[in-house]
């Protein structure tokens, strides 16, 4: 039941009980005994069920190769770890290269250009070369 089900349930009850002192005898023995039977067919109450996983964390290295079918629900979980940190670590690998490309690329400009030893000295200069490299 839901909420507004409750709810409802609740506020029909509490209308009866405010009524029931007023009631005929005859009314409150025919209530008393549909109660009974509806009691008498209700079903009994089934215990829960409660879905209980295996523990698979430290302390189970002795079942590894015990149980083939739970060895492979590891695998199923280390490999996409292995793959995402493979992963990371070619992304990583790639924007290093690129920007090891970007600065030879500068380096490159830099030393073909015939520039006066001044231009090194100069703030703006390095300012420059330093927003580029950017």
């Amino acid at each position: 039941m839901n909420t507004d089900d409750l709810n409802f349930a609740y506020k029909v009850r509490h209308a009866l009980n405010e009524k029931l002192d007023d009631l005929p005898a005859s009314t409150t023995d025919r209530l008393a005994a549909a109660r009974k039977a509806a009691l008498a067919r209700k079903k009994a109450d089934a215990p829960a069920r409660v879905a209980a996983r295996k523990n698979v964390l430290a302390g189970m290295a002795s079942q590894l190769f015990a149980e083939p079918l739970s060895w492979l629900g590891r695998m199923s979980v280390v490999i996409p770890l292995l793959v995402l940190v493979a992963g990371a670590a070619g992304i990583y690998q790639f924007e290093q290269e690129q920007q090891i490309a970007e600065l030879a690329e500068l380096d490159a400009a830099v030393l073909s250009d015939e520039l006066p030893l001044s231009a090194y000295m100069d703030h703006g200069f390095n300012a420059y070369l330093t927003k580029r490299a950017q």
